[in-house]
């Protein structure tokens, strides 16, 4: 079960009548994914806003934004069911805090549709992405709110890519839900941090999107702009690490 925001390409193969092929080059190396079956990879949808606190160890996250984590199921029934037992195990879980037990503010849930995961896509490129301006890492707060036509267009641009592989409205979030929240995200995303900090390789769900959205003839000016944009960050840091 993959948290990663980008889906990796056995997942992808997972959905009828997409070429994968050429989605290849969005990948830092796709070929780490040949032994892979396809019906036993699944993906959620990190909903909550995760970050790597500074200084602590590579697997522990703190949550800024409470919601759940959406995970499609397996391709056979059985091993759904370890996923089943452990959103179950998990809404069992009981926490104290120091002033009475309560729930996890953060859930697993078990969904049929194999594009309920997809749902971040239009989270992702509307705001994570558009936090790389050519100067800067802006907050994802101000790249949503800075434009909200913009942000609508590229939202319900993706909306529409994801629709036209299979999802159903009832897969995906309405654009005035994740513009609210994305009112408390005041900070910039883990992608613009890691380009401005050097990084010379990121998840690129921005080229992927673009790329299937092209499958289908459909494209995006304000998309485009933002590939290009982080293309550029990365070509300056790539350069530099080679010096």
């Amino acid at each position: 079960m993959s948290i990663m925001n980008f889906p990796p390409m056995p997942y992808l193969k997972r959905i009828p009548h997409l070429a994968t092929d050429p989605l290849k080059p969005s990948f830092t190396d796709a070929s780490v994914w040949d032994n892979f079956d396809p019906g036993l990879v699944t993906l959620c949808s990190p909903d909550p806003q995760a970050i790597r606190p500074p200084g602590e160890k590579i697997n522990v996250l703190q949550v800024t934004l409470p919601t759940n984590f959406k995970v499609a199921r397996f391709a056979a029934e059985a091993p759904t069911a370890i996923l089943r037992q452990m959103q179950a195990d998990i809404e069992a879980v009981r926490h104290n805090p120091g002033d009475g037990a309560i729930e996890l503010p953060v859930k697993l849930k078990v969904h049929e549709s194999i594009f309920v995961p997809l749902a971040k896509w239009a989270m992702l490129l509307t705001g994570n992405y558009r936090c790389v301006t050519p100067e800067r890492a802006i907050d994802i707060k101000d790249a949503v709110h800075g434009d909200l036509s913009a942000s609508r267009s590229v939202y319900n641009w993706v909306i529409g890519v994801c629709e036209k592989i299979g999802a159903s409205p009832n897969d995906l979030v309405p654009f005035e839900k994740y513009a609210a929240a994305a009112n408390d995200l005041v900070r910039p995303s883990s992608a613009a941090r890691a380009l401005f900090n050097g990084a010379t390789n990121i998840e690129r769900t921005d080229r992927l999107v673009q790329t299937i959205g092209g499958q289908y003839g459909m494209r995006n000016s304000i998309v485009d702009q933002t590939v290009a944009t982080v293309d550029a960050r990365l070509a300056v840091n790539r350069k530099a690490a080679a010096a």
